[in-house]
């Protein structure tokens, strides 16, 4: 590529400025004195260049000189003759810009930093990714107190090159202490650990947990000179949660440095003394739990049958109290209210535990709640303990439902109380809700009984964040159940101080912390414009591949949002508005004589491809793009409505119209 003589005369004004700033030539003066004195012999005083360049690259001073040079792009010089396109991998065109971060001088900070990976073995046979490829990328996700972080996506590889650093605020939360500078035994106390995520997003953006490990940070506090290196074993989860998936070499450090540091002995003591008390609350939970098993059998032999789940492992292969999986969740300004909500965990996307083998068994995998959220899908069970946690938060009486559905599927879903007696089901999947209206058996034959709505079976059991419940009527069949929980004829209760110790917030050093929720980064308006220009490319293509070509409507196109935002309406209140104008406005958009069609499809992904392909397995829809006839227009349109962890609903609608030929 030439530069014309103003730009090289202007390049080599910039390189002899910057060569004049850092004195190259008296460095290189004195490296050609030295390399003569002492690697030359006496009589063979002459030096070629090649010799001076290579002592220049082993001292560093070339490396030195290019780090130094910086070039600034004038955009208004540079001509741009197409629309830049977003690049749809990962590329880090730019090096990494130090930030300034503004800390309280008042608080104390853990500075945790990744400083790469090794024995990936999974990945050992990945090639190295080539600039501009795509590739699967990694990505870690932080949770301390509150507080919740993300590395950059680094490309897939034996030894990943992760290289952040997370600045982690400590302080203490009971009141008076917010504003004073913890020292080091105050931060003994605080047994929080740092919770580490590890996400592997493929090339088509399919993320899979890849590990879930619990940091405990507490060993900087004991450390000679303020720092501690720590290589973490990450283990993997599921049926893998005994296999070792890769090592990361963590480095803590405190900012402000600890004026006096504990002996190494104080810290262990503590940590021993805090897993002993952990233990033994535990086990006397589980001997609890074993005498209220028997308690609940000896009512009726045939409760041994019942979905009463007491205890559920999670993605480490843990077992923990169900009740652990609950808590009161506050959504902050990001949802307004519990059918926004239940929108919002029915667009995280549905996907069971992964099996290894064949057969019909369930992989039994309640996820942590930070897991669910950083792979933005999970089965029916994080669904459904999402959901009540944030109705709790909302004020509701709810609880977690466990029992069957059609065929005896087992099934998690939600069930709310009203101070009325109305009892609520909400399907955390679609977000669909039930009112349950209990058949009476006794009832004679000629009363009509309501019809049951929802499509659950059985319910073995309720619990939440303080109750357990199981159902010990007659018979666990959801349309006959009565649901006053306060009858213990009825539902027998665990004991609530029992819950108490194992599962309400600091009761044990085991129970994860539950992380708040994140804003999203997703820009609707791009997104809906991406997928749109996309979907219009796929439509062309598949027309032209049938001999058919494709005129777009662009105003027919417009016509089509406000049918969209009004299906998502539909779907987050349940109650439908605006289809008098989109009918009126397409009635006036159509000439007489033409025949419109419309074809509207949701999905909770954002892939183009992906969607068009689902789209012509319907015959409407293939039969809107893949319509003939006189005079035909196409249309399409494309709304995505984003929701907190970056979650969307994405509304697509193909339509035409044509010229009736009869």
């Amino acid at each position: 590529m030439a530069l014309p003589p103003e730009k090289a005369s202007e390049l080599k004004q910039i390189i002899r400025q910057q060569l004049t700033r850092m004195d190259v030539h008296g460095r290189i003066r004195e490296v050609l004195a030295e390399t003569i004195r002492e690697e030359l012999a006496p009589e063979h005083q002459q030096l070629s260049a090649e010799d001076l360049m290579k002592a220049l690259r082993r001292r560093g001073i070339i490396d030195d000189v290019m780090k130094e040079l910086t070039f600034v792009t004038d955009m208004n010089d540079r001509e741009v003759t197409s629309t830049p396109k977003p690049s749809t991998h990962f590329v880090d065109r730019q090096p990494p810009v130090l930030q300034k971060t503004n800390i309280d001088p008042t608080r104390r900070y853990l500075y945790l930093q990744v400083l790469g990976g090794k024995a990936f073995l999974e990945h050992l046979q990945e090639p190295e990714p080539l600039p501009g490829q795509i590739c699967s990328t990694f990505t870690l996700c932080l949770h301390f107190r509150n507080q919740r972080f993300r590395s950059k996506p680094v490309p897939c590889a034996c030894e990943p090159d992760f290289h952040d650093g997370f600045l982690l605020e400590i302080h203490k939360d009971s009141l008076g202490d917010g504003s004073k500078m913890v020292d080091a035994t105050t931060m003994l106390s605080i047994c929080d650990p740092v919770h580490m995520v590890l996400i592997k997003t493929d090339t088509f953006g399919e993320t899979t947990l890849v590990a879930s490990y619990f940091l405990e940070w507490r060993s900087v506090l004991g450390a000679e000179n303020r720092v501690t290196n720590v290589a973490v074993e990450l283990l993997g989860v599921g049926t893998e949660s005994k296999v070792s998936v890769g090592v990361l070499n963590i480095k803590l450090e405190m900012y402000p440095q600890l004026n006096k540091t504990l002996s190494q002995e104080i810290v262990n003591t503590q940590l021993a003394l805090e897993r002993q008390k952990t233990a033994e609350k535990e086990r006397l939970f589980l001997v609890y739990a074993k005498q209220w098993w028997r308690e609940y059998l000896q009512i009726r032999p045939s409760h041994n049958t019942r979905l009463v789940k007491i205890f559920a492992q999670d993605e480490n292969g843990i077992n923990r109290p169900v009740c652990s999986y609950v808590r009161p969740l506050r959504a902050g300004r990001l949802l307004d209210t519990p059918r926004q909500a239940a929108r919002f965990v029915n667009v995280l996307g549905y996907e069971r535990a992964p099996v290894i083998g064949g057969g019909v068994g369930k992989q039994e995998q309640w996820c942590t709640l930070l897991a669910f959220l950083c792979r933005n899908k999970g089965d029916c069970e994080d669904h459904a303990n999402l959901l009540c946690s944030l109705l709790l938060g909302y004020g509701l009486e709810a609880f977690v439902c466990v029992g069957t559905k059609a065929k005896g599927v087992p099934h998690t879903w939600v069930m709310t109380c009203g101070t009325d007696g109305t009892i609520t089901f909400w399907e955390s999947l679609t977000g669909h809700r039930y009112i349950h209206n209990p058949i009476n058996p006794d009832d004679p034959p000629l009363v009509e009984q309501p019809k049951p709505m929802y499509p659950y079976r059985t319910v073995g059991c309720v619990f939440n964040h303080q109750k357990f419940l199981g159902n010990c009527q007659p018979s666990d069949a959801v349309e006959v159940c009565m649901f006053n929980l306060h009858d213990e004829s009825k539902w027998k209760p665990m004991s609530g101080e029992a819950i108490k110790s194992v599962c309400s917030p600091g009761a044990t050093t085991s129970l994860p912390p539950f992380p708040p929720l994140c804003s999203s980064t997703i820009d609707a308006a791009v997104i809906s414009n991406e997928i749109e220009l996309q979907l219009r490319i796929l439509v062309s293509e598949h027309r032209k591949d049938l001999g058919l070509t494709t005129v777009w409507d662009d105003q027919l196109s417009y016509l089509l949002s406000p049918a969209l935002a009004a299906y998502e309406l539909e779907r987050t209140t349940s109650i439908s508005a605006g289809n008098e104008e989109f009918q009126d406005a397409i009635r006036r958009a159509v000439p007489d004589g033409h025949t419109f069609k419309g074809f509207p499809i949701h999905f909770v992904y954002r892939n183009a491809r992906r969607a068009f392909s689902t789209c012509l397995r319907s015959p409407f829809c293939e039969e809107i793009i893949c319509c003939r006839g006189d005079q035909v227009r196409l249309a399409v349109r494309v709304r995505v409505f984003t929701y907190p962890e970056s979650a969307c609903a994405v509304w697509i609608m193909f339509a035409c119209k044509y010229r009736s030929v009869l």
